[in-house]
C-alpha cells in the first residue's frame, strides 16, 4: 500500500504528518486490498481541510473530505466517513458472495431431489 500526503497553504510539523500517515494505516484493516491512499492538506483561514482519497483494488475510489481547528482533528473527522465507506462496500462484496453460494446450494439442495422422487411416484 502507497500513502500519499502533500499539503497545500500550509506547513505540517513532523509530528502531524506522522500522526496522517498512522490513521492512514489503520484503513488497510477496513479492507485489505486498499492500492494507494492520498491525503491532501490545506490550510484556510482558521481551519484545516483534509481530503482522503482511497483507491482500491476493482474498485472506484472513496473520497472524504472534512474541516477542523487541527489537521489532527480534521483527519479522525475525514478517517471516520472513509471507514464508514470501506466497511460499507466491504459487506456489499461479501454479502454479494455469499449470496451467489446460498444460490448455488438451493440450486442443487434436496428440492430438486424431492421433486425427481415425485415424479417417478
Amino acid at each position: 500500500m502507497h500513502i500519499v500526503i502533500s499539503t497545500r497553504h500550509g506547513v505540517l510539523e513532523s509530528q502531524q504528518h506522522a500522526y496522517l500517515t498512522e490513521k492512514a494505516e489503520k484503513l488497510q484493516k477496513y479492507f485489505g486490498r486498499i492500492m494507494e491512499i492520498e491525503v491532501a492538506v490545506e490550510h484556510a483561514k482558521n481551519a484545516w481541510q483534509v481530503e482522503i482519497l482511497v483507491s482500491a483494488e476493482h474498485k472506484h475510489d472513496f473520497v472524504a473530505t472534512e474541516t477542523g481547528p487541527t489537521p489532527e482533528r480534521a483527519m479522525d473527522l475525514c478517517s471516520h466517513k472513509v471507514e464508514e465507506q470501506l466497511r460499507r462496500y466491504k459487506e456489499k462484496v461479501q454479502q454479494h458472495h455469499r449470496g451467489d453460494i446460498a444460490a448455488e446450494r438451493k440450486g442443487s439442495s434436496p428440492v430438486g431431489g424431492s421433486s425427481a422422487d415425485s415424479t417417478s411416484d
